[in-house]
């Protein structure tokens, strides 16, 4: 199978490359976080399998996730699916980014607002940065309502992020309604960075557990989840899962026996 085709960079940002019909960045946290803090108004979605898979179903997520400026591989099976081309991929969560930023983003007085999830859970991360990172600057933290938005509503809350001057604005909607809002806010809102972390808020909040390292190093995160919320996560796993894994089957099969000649 020859190596897949870069689609990048641009304006010197990571290369991205296809996973399953989705251009994921190859990058790491810092390389991340270093484009965060020096520019402005870049879109970077955290992508995982759910991403990727529901994406194929849904040409509006995948015309979202495409504009995006950087998309990392959050879950070990992105980067499995991107090492097969011999690229060495490493995995991007959107809580490693968010606390890089929070750490080293004090000395360069960047701005955070924080948009989704509940006032109780976001006061919770607020508490939780302002004590490991002294000195963070949070411009705001605003719960929207559970449905969706007008475009009055997203015009006025994009004039209320500009209003509180934030650099960056982290959202943790979930997928897939993170990324649809984040690419309608994104042109009244040209000089700020947004990323979709999606359940990290959930994890530095407190109010769920991560999964072990070891689960996380295998790419058994999804189970843990599973374990945690099976009401709620059951049907998402019980096809994507399978699905994606016959399509990394068939990519390894490709790459095992497509390179003679």
């Amino acid at each position: 199978m020859a190596p897949l085709e870069p689609t990048g960079p641009v304006n010197g940002l990571p290369e991205r490359y296809d996973v399953f019909g989705t251009k994921v960045s190859l990058t790491t946290v810092r390389e991340v976080s270093d484009a965060l803090m020096t520019r402005r108004g870049i879109s970077v979605i955290i992508a995982n399998v759910h991403s990727v898979m529901a994406s194929r179903r849904d040409p509006a997520l995948a015309e979202a996730i495409a504009r995006a400026d950087i998309v990392t591989p959050d879950g070990v099976p992105l980067t499995w699916a991107l090492r097969l081309d011999d690229l060495e991929a490493v995995r991007v969560t959107g809580i490693e980014v968010l606390t890089d930023v929070a750490d080293r983003g004090r000395a360069a007085g960047i701005r955070h607002y924080f948009y989704g999830s509940t006032a109780e859970t976001l006061e919770k991360i607020a508490g939780r940065l302002r004590s490991d990172h002294p000195g963070i600057e949070i411009a705001g933290l605003f719960s929207p309502p559970f449905r969706a938005l007008t475009d009055d509503e997203i015009a006025e809350h994009a004039r209320e992020i500009s209003a509180a001057g934030a650099h960056i604005v982290w959202v943790g909607l979930g997928m897939p309604k993170q990324e649809l809002w984040m690419q309608r806010i994104r042109p009244f809102l040209p000089e700020v960075s947004l990323v979709g972390v999606g359940a990290a808020f959930d994890w530095l909040a407190g109010n769920q557990p991560m999964a072990p390292q070891w689960m996380r190093d295998r790419g058994l995160e999804w189970l843990y989840r599973l374990s945690k919320e099976p009401r709620r996560l059951w049907r998402r796993y019980i096809y994507n899962n399978p699905a994606y894994l016959v399509l990394l089957g068939n990519r390894w099969l490709r790459a095992r026996f497509g390179r003679r000649g």
